[in-house]
């Protein structure tokens, strides 16, 4: 049997190297976005995988979006949760909108994309909730109160909902990755990057394909036993 797998944010930078995973472990990929036309096409023409348009911090467009994936490629098995955004600034200077903005996407869009596929996880008794959290939602990151916060109450959410999903052959996990060489990443001058690389162990950035394969691990058979559980994939920066 072919599972289905659902990536929000999946046709750039981490989620796209999800989504490419998954397809090549074989499972049938739907890639969401939010905004970047052009990305998500040239996506889709490179690997095949469809791509789907909402905001994950609106629970009616998850609601039907969902519904279209599941009706064009199938009942969704493994959920990805990778959409996040940042809107950086010292407390003292953010303003609601920052807050509201990255809370509404990084939070309450896990529980937006969730809540409308767990009934029917429940009915199959099997699912694969995967929750991309971030090492400052463990550690805390100047200027990024609102981010940090976001990040830790998916842990907490993933912690919660597993207790739920375990009777079901639900399995809720996430993984806090640490700085990859995103493009966003790279973009940042070199002193900056050269200061962030001093502060991991393993003397380098990460790669998006490093912690899409902890993805592939947990959608798996293998991962049965594995919930509640945080992979912290940082180069050992960090360790909670």
């Amino acid at each position: 049997m072919t599972r289905t797998a659902l990536v929000t944010g999946g046709s750039r930078g981490i989620g796209a190297a999800i989504s490419v995973a998954l397809k090549e472990a074989g499972y049938k990929v739907a890639a969401n976005y939010a905004g970047n036309d052009e990305a998500a096409q040239k996506f889709t023409a490179e690997t095949g995988i469809r791509t789907y348009k909402w905001s994950v911090a609106d629970y009616d467009a998850c609601a039907s979006g969902i519904a279209k994936v599941e009706a064009e490629v199938g009942p969704i098995d493994v959920l990805v949760n990778n959409a996040g955004i940042t809107r950086d600034a010292p407390f003292h200077k953010m303003s609601r909108e920052q807050w509201n903005e990255v809370i509404n996407t990084n939070l309450n869009g896990v529980f937006n994309m969730t809540h409308p596929v767990w009934p029917g996880m429940r009915e199959r008794k099997f699912g694969r909730v995967i929750t991309i959290s971030s090492i400052n939602g463990q550690k805390g990151q100047f200027g990024q109160a609102n981010y940090s916060a976001s990040k830790a109450g998916d842990l907490g959410f993933t912690r919660a909902l597993a207790q739920e999903g375990a009777r079901f052959g639900i399995t809720v996990n996430a993984i806090c990755p640490g700085y990859i060489a995103t493009d966003m990443v790279m973009a940042v001058p070199e002193k900056v990057r050269e200061s962030i690389i001093a502060q991991i162990p393993v003397g380098r950035l990460g790669e998006a394909t490093e912690i899409a394969r902890c993805v592939v691990f947990l959608a798996s058979d293998d991962a049965g036993f594995i919930t509640g559980s945080t992979i912290s994939a940082n180069g050992g920066q960090y360790f909670a």
